[in-house]
């Protein structure tokens, strides 16, 4: 078995000793924020002396970007701007969670604060009603760098039983799954689902239908209680899209999308016609869909494990090698939603929304001489 943390090793009885005392009137609000890599999250907590019911009784702070990738030394102080709220999993109510912006010294949005942008681009089409779902898939690693329970020497059997398994032989790490899952509930993420994936040691959880903005918010939150549930069991959540060279499947985000329009009667031409408009910003959306513009979806999207090739755009029905997949119930009952197969497991979901909403609801319509050729607006 993969080694955990010796953090994980300590006496978690005497640990919750301290966890069950009283703390009288008091609130402890922890921050969550994204770093400078535009992967990684950060935390710091602090005690209010009153409970907060919205994001706007919750303190703006500051912290120290030069140590998170996010500012110079020498101009290091970076502000923290709480924009949504949730319950603390961990030490239970009345304390919170509170997701923050980060704005420079100058008050404008860090280089990575996406939500900024993406919240202007949501407030835009917010008379679409666009939803999103998104289908967040990791793996779980143990702190040597191997896949969790996967054999020491050597590898597990190959890809098939894995998927939805049961059973010892099948499926690895079920107890971080299902204390995330209630982790989140508690904390009031719109969590929806989970199952285990098609490699080994590999996870999915679905976070949705959220409307707009909250997409991204509720997505955050629910990485960062991913990261803090492995924490107390001494393992890492990686969501490297391709963490295992080799005939493993890759880690995605795919993302189910639909408007107001798509969801009623014959909404079905509403989905055609936003793929016809992706397929012109194909190299557009994969340079959003990672946070290294696409270089580390090449590595995944290899038109093999049931993925679409990067460099194509494709689309079909029930069709999971293609860029966007129709599901069958939908053509069949001719309104719904569609699915992009294209975002990576890391991707920043504000870009990946911020994205589809712009070309499919604010950019005009692309050209195609015919089913196969597309000419990029």
């Amino acid at each position: 078995m993969a080694s955990a943390s010796l953090s994980s090793q300590l006496n978690k009885a005497v640990r919750q000793q301290y966890m069950s005392l009283p703390q009288g009137n008091t609130c402890m609000v922890t921050y969550v924020w994204i770093d400078g890599t535009g992967e990684g999250l950060r935390s710091k907590t602090r005690t209010l002396y009153e409970e907060p019911k919205t994001p706007a009784d919750v303190p703006e702070w500051n912290f120290d970007g030069s140590s998170t990738f996010q500012a110079e030394g020498s101009n290091s102080d970076m502000y923290l701007i709480p924009v949504s709220m949730f319950r603390d999993p961990f030490s239970l109510d009345p304390n919170k969670l509170v997701l923050c912006e980060v704005l420079k010294y100058n008050r404008l949005p860090a280089e990575n604060n996406h939500r900024n942008s993406c919240k202007k681009v949501m407030d835009q089409v917010a008379d679409s009603h666009i939803w999103f779902g998104m289908e967040q898939e990791y793996t779980l690693f143990g702190m040597d760098g191997h896949p969790f329970s996967w054999p020491r020497n050597g590898y597990p059997a190959p890809q098939g039983p894995y998927y939805c398994g049961v059973g010892a032989n099948n499926a690895f790490g079920r107890d971080i799954v299902e204390c995330h899952y209630k982790a989140c509930l508690y904390a009031g993420v719109k969590i929806c689902g989970t199952n285990a994936e098609v490699m080994p040691s590999q996870w999915e959880f679905q976070v949705g239908p959220c409307e707009g903005i909250d997409m991204a918010d509720h997505l955050w939150i629910a990485r960062y209680l991913l990261h803090r549930v492995c924490e107390d069991f001494g393992i890492i959540a990686s969501l490297d899209p391709k963490p295992m060279e080799g005939n493993w499947n890759g880690a995605g985000c795919h993302t189910n999308v639909s408007t107001l329009q798509m969801r009623e009667e014959n909404g079905l031409k509403y989905i055609e016609q936003a793929i016809e408009k992706l397929s012109t910003k194909h190299s557009e959306h994969i340079r959003a869909y990672d946070p290294h513009e696409g270089n580390d979806n090449k590595r995944r999207l290899t038109g093999r494990h049931e993925t679409s090739s990067i460099e194509d755009f494709s689309a079909g029905v029930a069709n999971r090698g293609s860029s966007i997949r129709i599901p069958r119930q939908v053509a069949q009952e001719m309104k719904g939603y569609f699915e992009d197969r294209r975002p990576s497991a890391n991707c920043d979901p504000y870009c990946v929304t911020m994205a589809i909403a712009k070309t499919c609801l604010l950019s005009s319509e692309g050209k195609t001489t015919d089913s196969n050729t597309v000419i990029m607006n």
